[in-house]
């Protein structure tokens, strides 16, 4: 079996073992696996996407992110039909998006937030 190496901060690093623990994985590795499989079915469903779709996508970051998310918003504002910014817990805020349209569309900009390592949580759900 080929051995990948990655790197983790210490926030990261904490919250994996807090889920290896959780979730009763012998090791860091079989978690990491476990999420690298959730990713890829997820990502095989996106992929799968066509036509008309409505969905709802998630956003998690810093407040001082703001400009970031203004500016991939404005870029599909034909596709979104209700923006909701919250502040969560200390800096953080939360983005919902509910959207309608073609599919390549709600992907470009699920990839556009997922890309972008200034945001913490990216989650589409499509409905």
């Amino acid at each position: 079996m080929p051995i990948v190496s990655i790197s983790l901060n210490d926030e990261i690093l904490g919250e994996l073992d807090k889920l290896q623990k959780l979730m009763g994985f012998s090791g860091r590795s079989e978690a990491i696996r476990a999420g690298i499989r959730s990713f890829v079915a997820d990502e095989k469903q996106k992929t799968e996407l066509s036509g008309n779709i409505h969905a709802i996508l998630l956003v998690v970051h810093n407040d001082e992110f703001d400009h970031i998310v203004s500016g991939i918003k404005h870029n599909f504002e034909d596709l979104i039909t209700t923006h909701l910014h919250s502040k969560i817990e200390g800096e953080k805020c939360m983005e919902l998006f509910v959207m309608a349209g073609e599919a390549e569309r709600v992907n470009a900009i699920t990839k556009d937030f997922q890309t972008n390592k200034k945001m913490d949580t990216v989650k589409l759900v499509t409905l």
